[in-house]
């Protein structure tokens, strides 16, 4: 729990060690563009009626363990214990979300408080609008707002002072760039823009904490989606347009902000970073493993196999992420064309007779599809969870498929299976075989290729271009999904400790398309869309 990547402890360590100041924010919900805001999806299969964000006993009892633990882990790490950890905040932005639950605040705050104590500030951030603040603040816990370069900071630090009258003014995450969803242009904010921004706020005597200065990565499949009208689920990269790229290298948006910190701070004398070196360890030959639907892949990869009348979801199969393929038999008798209708939370390949027929998507608001075949054929539908909601209303996100019918008329039997993918170790003692390109029509493919270091491993990217849509893995690391099809991130961050000197292995799970090469690259520059500067 405290250990790898999730060693916290090592990290805020490392913090103080750099001479960094540490807002600290342990949620329960911290958003973050990961999935389920943080929390964990098992809340949905343990109570399947919970009210997230909210009073709720159920929830209440979860969140008072979880935070216990983190709070009195930290405890020594607080600033009036000589730690780095100046501030903790309570709850993330609560004003946004439509519960407004004012006791569910009050609990917390008296958590964190009987905690913290004196030692660090309890502080709430939420949008600089009234309606946000006015459910979002609560008695003490310092208000601050966050906002990013298109707010007039007056306006903004007004509606702040409102409901929070003495003390600094502080936006406590000033927005140098902005997330990006599948299938849309890579979100950019120019240097320009931050660099007049940041001078109005300081001119004013503001206190800034920037929200993404050093861009980062969803590894895995821990990245989230944004709900609403349509559902966007996010890419793998957490760059954010950042100062500081995913990958640690300055920007010109870096050295604007500088800039602009001088006019008011001595700036330490600190070596000015620089781009590092990248590997270019150049193309790989993918060959085929085996299929995801053949029966010794679902042996090996396969969870939770069951036979049902009722479509189970992915929280009630204990699954947080991955795959679930539901098959079953079409009724007899039947005319030689049907109509399928779903609704897929969150994306389906649908095939018949074990042939890539259609789609089904959440996004797309695809539910209904023609299946030009006879009655008596099996229907497999392979169903993707892309992300539990992290922001919004409805975070009760389950996972599943929905209304299922054949010309109107439910399927009366299903056999599902699981598959959860965080790991591909069972691979290992399979040889690869040759494969086929273009399409997958009869279900996704595992390929494997090797390639060889010399020397000490480097950052890289891995270039996904040409490709459909799927899962890599390198020396059984999950860097998580790629779907060059949508767009528009086509590489992967893959960072040295991930690689080892000698020889190393790439992994693909490959849902829908193979190029004719079969061949992915590493390359030194990312690919994240067009990535202006103005």
């Amino acid at each position: 729990m405290w250990s790898g990547e999730a060693d916290l402890m090592h990290f805020l360590n490392l913090a103080q060690e750099e001479g960094l100041m540490v807002l600290l924010r342990p949620g329960p919900y911290i958003c973050a563009e990961r999935d389920l805001g943080g929390l964990p999806y098992w809340l949905l299969n343990r109570v399947p009626d919970i009210r997230f964000r909210t009073n709720d006993q159920r929830y209440m009892g979860y969140v008072t363990v979880y935070l216990n633990e983190v709070l009195k882990k930290i405890k020594p790490l607080l600033r009036g214990q000589g730690g780095p950890i100046i501030m903790v905040q309570v709850e993330n932005e609560y004003g946004s979300y439509s519960a407004c639950d004012i006791q569910y605040m009050v609990s917390l705050q008296q958590l964190f408080s009987h905690h913290v104590g004196t030692d660090a500030l309890l502080y709430t951030t939420d949008g600089a609008l009234v309606k946000m603040l006015q459910c979002g603040v609560v008695t003490g816990a310092y208000a601050t707002v966050d906002f990013g370069v298109y707010s007039n900071v007056t306006k903004a630090f007004e509606i702040m002072r409102i409901f929070q009258p003495r003390g600094p003014l502080v936006n406590s995450e000033f927005y140098p760039g902005w997330l990006t969803h599948w299938g849309e242009p890579f979100q950019t904010v120019g240097k320009r823009a931050v660099k007049t921004k940041l001078y109005e706020m300081l001119s004013v005597g503001a206190s800034v904490n920037i929200y993404m200065f050093y861009g980062g990565t969803n590894f895995g499949f821990t990245s989230g989606a944004n709900g609403g009208e349509t559902f966007s689920p996010q890419l793998t990269s957490y760059d954010y347009d950042a100062p500081l790229t995913e990958a640690g290298d300055p920007t010109p948006k870096y050295f604007a902000i500088r800039d602009v910190i001088a006019k008011y701070l001595p700036m330490p004398n600190l070596t000015i970073p620089t781009i590092s070196p990248k590997g270019d360890y150049g193309p790989i030959l993918m060959e085929s493993i085996i299929n995801l639907f053949d029966p010794l892949a679902r042996t090996l990869f396969g969870t939770n196999q069951i036979t049902t009348t009722t479509l189970p979801t992915f929280e009630s199969l204990d699954l947080p992420y991955g795959l679930v393929l539901y098959e079953a038999y079409l009724p007899q008798g039947g005319p030689d064309s049907s109509i399928l209708h779903a609704i897929a939370t969150d994306r389906a390949l649908v095939y018949v007779d074990s042939h890539l027929v259609s789609t089904l998507s959440r996004t797309q608001k695809t539910s209904t599809i023609p299946l030009e075949q006879p009655y008596g054929s099996r229907i497999q539908l392979l169903l993707e969870n892309q992300g539990h909601l992290n922001y919004g209303s409805g975070m009760e996100d389950f996972k599943g498929l929905w209304n299922v019918t054949v010309n109107g008329s439910p399927i009366p039997q299903w056999n599902v299976t699981g598959f959860r993918l965080n790991t591909v170790k069972p691979l290992r003692n399979l040889e690869s075989t040759r494969s086929n390109h273009g399409t997958l029509n009869n279900g996704p493919v595992f390929l494997k290729g090797e390639f060889t270091i010399e020397g000490k491993p480097l950052d890289t990217f891995l270039d996904t271009t040409g490709w459909g849509k799927g899962v890599a893995y390198i020396n059984g690391h999950n860097l998580g999904r790629y779907w060059p099809l949508a767009g528009p991130q086509m590489t992967l961050y893959v960072p040295a400790p991930y690689l080892r000197r000698g020889q190393n292995e790439l992994i693909l799970l490959e849902l829908e398309f193979v190029p004719r090469t079969k061949k992915m690259t590493f390359v030194t520059v990312p690919k994240l869309g067009n990535n202006t500067e103005t």
